[in-house]
């Protein structure tokens, strides 16, 4: 969260932004923060740069309700595809790995997808904002450190596929606060002993919000500014 220590005069606003593809979180934060010269401001949850959906900006006193969206349930929806990896598991990173694909049916993927339903423990990726000794994995990783990645226990009670575009497949997920969707990708194609990466992701809800209710953050700018007369 993002604090300039002065205290916002007013109850601040819970605002639902659709995130653009390459955009950090914080790359939104700091557009309505600047644009709209909001002081207290946080967003409710990380985005990678290659997902788009559903970001939760909160302003003002509203910033204290940060904690409890982080907490909400989490849907995505996305595309993998199988046979290839990348150290990040998505197109940031290029491909490392090639793997058979022509033994995998349809029955072995849901079983696969069995396997990843439920209560799980899981591994996050590398290049993860995840934080050891105080920084975070992605920057260990870019500088190609091997580091042990301690497991945290999960809850994905949605994991649906449609393979119809083999060896694509589309998915939509539903989870729990600090799931990662890279590391379910991973051991799906671990678990058809083959590889896969992440191809698309979006975030089509947070709890109670969903992403049909947000708004492109250069339209929310525009009408902000107008608001405030700026």
């Amino acid at each position: 969260m993002i604090d300039d220590s002065a205290t916002s005069p007013d109850e601040g606003e819970v605002i639902l932004l659709n995130k653009p593809l390459t955009w950090t979180s914080f790359d939104a934060v700091n557009k309505i923060k600047k644009a709209c010269r909001i002081k207290k401001i946080g967003h409710a949850g990380t985005l990678d740069p290659l997902a788009t959906g559903l970001l939760i900006l909160c302003t003002g006193k509203k910033t204290k309700e940060i904690d409890t969206y982080q907490g909400a349930e989490k849907e995505y929806t996305g595309k993998l595809v199988l046979g290839k990896t990348t150290p990040s598991i998505d197109l940031e990173t290029p491909f490392d790995g090639e793997y058979p694909i022509d033994h995998i049916t349809p029955e072995l993927m849901q079983a696969a997808v069995t396997k990843l339903t439920g209560d799980l423990t899981q591994y996050p990726p590398i290049y993860s904002a995840v934080k050891m000794g105080g920084e975070r994995l992605y920057k260990k990783a870019r500088r190609g450190e091997t580091v042990e990645i301690k497991p945290r226990s999960v809850s994905v009670p949605v994991f649906e596929i449609n393979a119809a575009n083999f060896p694509e497949v589309s998915f939509r997920i539903v989870c729990s606060k600090g799931t990662y969707i890279r590391s379910l990708v991973r051991d799906f194609g671990m678990l058809l002993e083959s590889g896969a990466y992440m191809s698309e992701l979006c975030r089509t809800r947070i709890g109670t919000f969903w992403l049909k209710d947000a708004e492109d953050i250069e339209e929310y700018v525009k009408k902000k500014r107008l608001e405030l007369n700026l």
